[in-house]
């Protein structure tokens, strides 16, 4: 399929590198990841070998998240925004767009630093990776909580999606991989403490609040689609203070105020499945890029046992809707 818009495509800048979230012992492999973090025209490039017109590109995690001094994550948010815009976004401005990093240590910065991102630079939404630090490394700020609530007035302003992308657990939740720290990131950990925050969301009565929020969760919604209607059965046996204060089913929340897209994986079974919970104006394309390959992830997507409707509205129509991209170039 050509024309294909992808949206959980990363990069790094020299100055602010990706840290140890990923145990890589293919030194090879790192090394190309790295490579390809901080180059433009190969990505384009792999972009015109596989069909992708547009990528939108993130800070790769744990990004401003990571950083627990406030006044330094406001600073660097705003850096790392400008480079994007500068430096890859204005390199191919046909074929580049951005999500803005957000120094969440201060919300109501964070909420600002948005509006510029979008309002001054063209940026299309933020992407998060999960909660903030808070001062060190072992206190957590997540998305839910009250005094992120400025914040997400401003995305509604806006208009404007919020990715929430993964990070691992905080290292005082960490004891259940020892032995096994291959599970702790994108193999496992990720998913599942992504999951749990979106559900955090879910049933705090955000989506209550600001009806017209869109969250997107890559890797096919976490396990979402898959896990959401047995939290749904088992929550109606509890007592409900023990579990938010949402107003509708969670499943509700999940078909109307997510996106998820296929960054990632490449089953089709598992395609199909989210299909049928969630719908197909609900899924979108991505690849992961550089930590996953567009030549690997790309085929699957274009040969995959499903309608040509369905193919083209979560290759790129939905994208189009969502960003309110109009014209795009058929790569």
């Amino acid at each position: 399929m050509q024309g294909k818009i992808a949206l959980e495509e990363h990069w790094e800048a020299p100055e602010f590198p990706a840290t140890g979230s990923h145990d890589f012992t293919a030194k090879d492999y790192f090394t190309d990841v790295q490579r390809r973090l901080r180059e433009v025209d190969q990505r384009v490039e792999d972009m015109d070998r596989n069909g992708i017109g547009i990528s939108i590109l993130s800070l790769t995690q744990p990004g401003i998240e990571g950083v627990t001094d406030t006044k330094q994550a406001i600073d660097l948010a705003r850096r790392m925004n400008d480079h994007a815009a500068e430096n890859l976004v204005a390199r191919h401005p046909d074929r580049l767009r951005a999500f803005a990093a957000v120094p969440l240590q201060d919300p109501q910065k964070a909420a600002d630093e948005l509006e510029r991102a979008v309002r001054d630079l063209g940026f299309l939404g933020a992407l998060i990776n999960g909660y903030s630090n808070i001062g060190d490394e072992n206190t957590a700020q997540y998305l839910d909580e009250p005094q992120v609530e400025p914040f997400w007035a401003k995305v509604e302003e806006l208009g404007v999606p919020v990715y929430l992308h993964p990070r691992i657990p905080l290292p005082n939740q960490q004891r259940i991989y020892q032995g096994y720290e291959g599970l702790l990131g994108s193999a496992w950990g990720f998913g599942f403490e992504t999951a749990t925050h979106a559900l955090r969301l879910i049933l705090s009565g955000l989506f209550d609040r600001h009806p017209n929020v869109n969250v997107i969760l890559g890797h096919l919604g976490e396990a979402l689609p898959f896990t959401l209607p047995r939290v749904e059965h088992r929550l109606r046996h509890q007592r409900r203070e023990t579990h938010g204060a949402h107003e509708k089913a969670p499943t509700e929340y999940l078909s109307n105020n997510f996106y998820i897209t296929t960054s990632g994986i490449l089953r089709t079974q598992a395609l199909l499945d989210s299909l049928l919970e969630v719908g197909s104006d609900r899924i979108l394309f991505s690849v992961d890029y550089p930590y996953e390959s567009m030549d690997e992830i790309s085929p699957w997507f274009d040969t995959t046992v499903i309608s040509e409707n369905d193919r083209l509205k979560i290759g790129r129509t939905n994208s189009e809707k969502l960003f309110g991209l109009n014209q795009l170039p058929t790569a």
